[in-house]
């Protein structure tokens, strides 16, 4: 199914497939941060990737939630975007030599990811509302919030060391 897909008829089914899109992301996200926790060398970047996995695997359980509530089985659909944005995050990290410019490189190819979800989760959040189910909205938006935590918390790692480490 398309973004812009005849399987689109609805608001329902937009917010079914943008959740099933979200929920394939998740779990693509899980599979990426091992990977840039070991490439970390900032202790403080290793620590919140490594926070950050944690949160991650509770928004799967959230979004899992969601799908019950709403009356579905969790599934996902591909997601072109986080695929593109993992794939050019390998790019760019497999690339980069010396460690403190890595460092800055996990965390703008980190950001760009929590961009992406926190873009997701809004809008799931506002429709959700809007059709009604404030028990999913409230889920998204706890995921929403730790989002937006995760990006300030890479923005101050940035900020306080690396990127005048990288510079």
């Amino acid at each position: 199914m398309g973004l812009f897909s005849k399987d689109i008829q609805t608001f329902d089914d937009l917010f079914v497939h943008t959740l099933q899109d979200i929920y394939y992301a998740e779990h693509q996200i899980v599979k990426a941060l091992p990977k840039m926790i070991d490439k970390a060398t900032n202790s403080q970047l290793k620590q919140a990737f490594q926070a950050h996995l944690g949160e991650t695997e509770n928004h799967i359980k959230r979004l899992e939630e969601v799908f019950r509530l709403h009356g579905k089985e969790p599934q996902g659909v591909t997601c072109p975007a986080i695929d593109g944005i993992i794939k050019e995050a390998n790019e760019v990290v497999g690339e980069v030599e010396d460690k403190n410019v890595l460092d800055a490189a996990l965390i703008a190819s980190a950001q760009a990811v929590e961009h992406y979800e926190m873009t997701r989760y809004g809008s799931l959040a506002a429709w959700a509302e809007r059709l009604g189910r404030k028990d999913c909205a409230a889920l998204l938006q706890q995921n929403l919030d730790e989002e937006k935590n995760a990006d300030k918390k890479l923005t101050s790692v940035a900020e306080s060391a690396v990127n005048r480490m990288a510079a």
